[in-house]
């Protein structure tokens, strides 16, 4: 998305900038092969500076995760399990919390490359790129399926879809298939579409009123992207739970 002479033009797909093995190099891509080397750099130089006696920053954090955890083992009623799709849940939210803040920094969607009469962005927040969303929720819908598998068993797990005993049940199993399929449509949907309606909001109020509009919009979608953040590990979160609840105690 960029300005252009005659107006505003809004590009729904991630531009390619090149192509590694035939493998498309897109920006959307880029920024976040950037947003994980940050994040990693962050994460190995916050591990070296742990101490036995934490700083502010260290006890705020430390506070902020075991209050994450305890409220994971409250939903899944269990702290093994908490534990253990804890890694998960928090690396989806501080990824694309971080994703969908640093897309307002400087240089994010205004630095590029011009081809012909073309600018090409070098960097796009991915969250705004459809098959970065699709890939979050494949990610998360077969954790979940498989956690679902794993606890129950494959034939157990499978009698929440598949009911013989009665067609009611047998209609009602189809609509829960069809409910748990919906995840990847709504799972990635959900975030790509007020992100990306967010950024275009923006965009057209700087176009139209760019002293007044866009400072106060800006720090509003700050604030839409830690909630849709939040959203997606919650419900990646609750379908883990979902998944492991017997199909009697579901029903």
């Amino acid at each position: 998305m960029q300005y252009m002479h005659e107006g505003i033009t809004v590009v729904l797909k991630a531009e390619q900038l090149g192509s590694v093995f035939g493998f498309p190099i897109t920006n959307s891509l880029v920024m976040a092969w950037i947003v994980m080397a940050i994040l990693i750099l962050g994460a190995y130089f916050f591990g070296k500076s742990l101490s036995l006696v934490p700083g502010k920053l260290q006890a705020g954090i430390e506070w902020a995760f075991e209050g994450a955890l305890a409220y994971m083992a409250e939903v899944l009623e269990s702290e093994a399990l908490a534990r253990r799709f804890f890694p998960l849940v928090a690396s989806i939210f501080i990824f694309v919390a971080f994703i969908n803040e640093i897309e307002f920094m400087p240089g994010v969607g205004s630095l590029g490359l011009w081809h012909a009469s073309e600018f090409f962005p070098i960097l796009r927040a991915p969250t705004t790129d459809l098959n970065f969303t699709l890939a979050l929720a494949i990610i998360s819908f077969l954790t979940i399926e498989i956690t679902g598998v794993v606890t129950l068993g494959f034939f157990k797990y499978a009698g929440k879809y598949v009911n013989l005993k009665s067609p009611i049940g047998f209609v009602v199993g189809l609509i829960e298939l069809m409910s748990n399929l919906g995840r990847l449509i709504s799972f990635s949907f959900r975030l790509f579409g007020n992100i990306f309606a967010g950024e275009v909001m923006v965009l057209v109020a700087g176009y139209f009123l760019p002293y007044v509009l866009p400072a106060p919009l800006m720090g509003f979608e700050m604030f839409i992207g830690l909630v849709q953040a939040l959203v997606f590990a919650m419900l990646t979160l609750f379908f883990i739970k979902l998944a492991i609840v017997d199909p009697h105690e579901a029903h």
